[in-house]
């Protein structure tokens, strides 16, 4: 009520008129004149000498005038601040991701974005973890699998395809599994993804031996190049070492669940112009091929055999 009547208020003063001021508010002159009598009577005060003729401030009425005058100033400023976020993207952005994703292209990405568009500042969380964008503030938050919070958005940005990996030493020593059922009670080398006990093949679960588990992919790779077990493991972090001999692909026709990425943010209502750009931006930039983000040394390997 105070902001409405503080709107009423100064438009009456500014047309000079209760009839002009109703109408270019679309109110009714009688609604008008009775929100500044009750106004007045809220306040205590006479702002306005009416007579049939003309409208006089009292000497309160001028003092409130200004102060009112100056807040509708305030406002519109707000307003057209707010109006230019939304047509240049600009401000801090908040972003969080999981590491090997941060580390591989967001990094670049990032930079390209700021480069195009200065007047973005960045504050930029590499993590393992997941995050809660409405509870930390955070802009857009990329995270493997979609939220179960539905008062979230998430847009999917690409699809992660795994295979199986081993060393040559590894199966030198172990044997080297032709069939699902003979990978049964192999060593494996386990991510946050995967069973505890068991790899998910062709929609049925394969009992392993779990002999390592961790929580970020380049080190499980590194443990399984050197021969600590075999591993589901993104394509996109072991095409090259594949091509180089270094990782045997086993069973390239089983079928693996890929782990889908998503960014998340809070809503698409009000978005800022800096989210809706960084997020086409992002999309524009990575290398995808049929949904599947490949790692920048993957994506020469494989457009080279095309």
């Amino acid at each position: 009520m105070g902001l409405d009547d503080a709107l009423i208020f100064t438009r009456v003063v500014e047309c000079h008129s209760f009839t002009q001021a109703a109408q270019s508010l679309g109110m009714q002159k009688s609604t008008v004149s009775r929100r500044i009598a009750l106004l007045e009577e809220r306040l205590g005060v006479r702002l306005l000498n009416r007579t049939t003729r003309k409208l006089r401030l009292t000497e309160v009425g001028l003092a409130y005038y200004e102060r009112c005058r100056q807040i509708m100033l305030d406002f519109a400023e707000a307003e057209q601040a707010v109006m230019q976020l939304q047509q240049e993207p600009s401000g801090l952005l908040r972003v969080t991701a999981p590491i090997e994703f941060g580390q591989l292209f967001l990094g670049k990405v990032l930079g390209s974005f700021m480069r195009q568009y200065p007047q973005i500042t960045a504050e930029v969380e590499i993590t393992s973890r997941n995050v809660d964008p409405l509870e930390e503030g955070v802009d857009i938050a990329i995270m493997i699998g979609q939220p179960q919070d539905s008062t979230l958005i998430a847009r999917k940005l690409f699809e992660s395809a795994r295979r199986l990996c081993a060393s040559p030493a590894y199966l030198a020593a172990h044997g080297t599994p032709r069939t699902v059922e003979a990978l049964a009670g192999h060593r494996a080398v386990l991510l946050p993804q995967d069973s505890q006990r068991y790899w998910m093949l062709q929609g049925e679960s394969v009992p392993c031996q779990r002999v390592l588990y961790c929580n970020n992919i380049t080190f499980a790779r590194e443990a399984v190049l050197a021969g600590a077990g075999i591993a589901a493991l993104p394509l996109m972090f072991t095409e090259p070492a594949v091509q180089r001999g270094e990782l045997i692909e086993l069973l390239p026709e089983a079928r693996l669940p890929s782990g889908e990425i998503y960014a998340v943010y809070p809503s698409r209502r009000f978005q800022a112009m800096k989210v809706k750009a960084f997020l086409d931006f992002l999309m524009r930039s990575l290398p995808v091929q049929e949904g599947h983000l490949l790692e920048p040394a993957a994506a020469s390997l494989i457009r080279s055999r095309l």
